[in-house]
């Protein structure tokens, strides 16, 4: 199968963009010629590259898509804000009204602030924390993305020595080597930022064992540091008061984007009362970030989400396709590992170091119009109804038939 506008327009895009296209949505990071690099349009749970062919999508734009492309409802919320205007000198009242919101929501905050982008707010979170005990260093898991700041960016370029020599690294669910890092740095430890379960690209998902997360939280509250919960990607797709009460964590702020106004570009930080006035003090801005449409998108996104009690949906709709999609590989003898929440799976050839066989199978699909990525996780929306689930997996057939016949 050819990508012939596709190919045509990243030929102009290379030109004059670097990379072509760069970041997530690199084509190096897929299969490079075998899958589509321009999305032209979107509906529900589908979309149409720039060749007009059609996908069902499991990537849901890297997560935001939580409810699927052009849901009416937060559509409606976002074009009634846009009427008034955007990017006014001053915020909205809707800016008031999503702060009082996730405060109900979520039961450890007692305020919020609002970005654009995961990143803007996990790298602010630990100024925050810098500022809150008086401490430089930072604990993480290894292979964990908290965004494109310096202190974590998985890029190498650009970088020097200095933008990461208060950051320490500890193996994931290594609940001594956790317990070593903060021994060694007693009293110089500002934050632990973790994700709520580990997603690194390129490896399976693990869940936290429930040691992990008791020490998590006890590590934190012993040496005065804050245990920062990065739930960008996570975030009321696993529950609507936030992935930390599935899991049992404790954090002190946690930060919200992916799920939670449904493709606007907006994030959301929440703390606890004790931090507020240390958070007052670290300088956030933006020029574009007092805009009401996103604003209003994501009060829908959150009614929504509660309304129709959408992670227990998503779970089911999880477990549907993976159900299907590794009975499938049974079929054709070619075992596949799952791994992580049902909602956002990942999912790959068993016995699979080098991808190839995965990139293979991803490749097939996109050929028969479903959209997978063979090195990151998969998402489940609200517009995948049983319907579109069960059409996927006849089309995977088909792919697995491609790639083993």
């Amino acid at each position: 199968m050819s990508y012939e506008q596709s190919q045509a327009l990243f030929r102009r895009a290379a030109a004059v963009i670097p990379g072509g296209i760069y970041g997530h949505t690199t084509p190096a990071a897929t299969v490079p010629g075998e899958m589509p690099y321009f999305a032209s349009r979107g509906q529900g749970c589908r979309y149409t590259d720039v060749d007009g062919r059609d996908y069902i999508d499991f990537m849901c734009g890297y997560g935001p898509l939580v409810l699927g492309y052009h849901h009416p409802e937060v559509e409606a919320a976002a074009d009634t804000a846009r009427a008034r205007g955007a990017c006014f000198n001053h915020p909205t009242d809707l800016m008031v009204a999503l702060a009082e919101k996730l405060v109900a929501r979520v039961d450890f905050a007692d305020w919020a602030v609002f970005g654009k982008n995961g990143s803007d707010l996990t790298t602010w979170a630990v100024m925050v924390a810098r500022e809150v005990t008086g401490r430089p260093k930072i604990l993480k898991a290894a292979g964990a993305y908290h965004g494109t700041h310096a202190w974590c960016t998985p890029g190498h370029g650009g970088l020097i020595p200095e933008d990461r020599a208060h950051v320490h690294d500890f193996p994931w669910n290594d609940v001594e080597r956790l317990t070593r890092l903060f021994q060694a740095h007693r009293g110089q430890v500002a934050a632990l930022v973790l994700t709520p379960f580990h997603h690194p690209a390129y490896a399976d998902s693990q869940l936290p064992t429930p040691e992990f997360v008791t020490a998590a939280n006890c590590l934190c509250r012993e040496h005065g540091a804050l245990l920062v919960l990065d739930d960008v990607r996570c975030g009321f797709r696993l529950g609507a008061g936030g992935s930390h009460q599935k899991f049992g964590y404790e954090p002190d702020l946690s930060i919200y984007c992916k799920a939670i106004a449904n493709g606007h570009p907006i994030s959301a930080c929440v703390g606890k009362k004790t931090h507020q006035a240390a958070a007052s003090r670290v300088f956030l801005t933006g020029s574009y970030w007092n805009d009401p449409a996103p604003m209003a998108a994501a009060l829908a996104v959150l009614d929504i989400v509660e309304r129709e009690k959408l992670a227990a949906r998503l779970d089911l709709l999880g477990q549907r396709f993976v159900r299907g999609f590794i009975a499938l590989g049974k079929k054709h003898g070619c075992p596949m590992i799952a791994s992580g929440p049902a909602a956002m799976p990942y999912v790959r050839v068993e016995g699979d170091a080098s991808f190839v066989r995965t990139q293979e199978l991803c490749a097939a699909a996109a050929r028969e119009g479903v959209f997978l990525h063979p090195h990151h996780n998969w998402f489940l929306g609200a517009a995948h109804t049983e319907a579109d689930i069960d059409e996927a997996l006849e089309r995977i057939d088909r792919a697995f038939a491609r790639l083993t016949g």
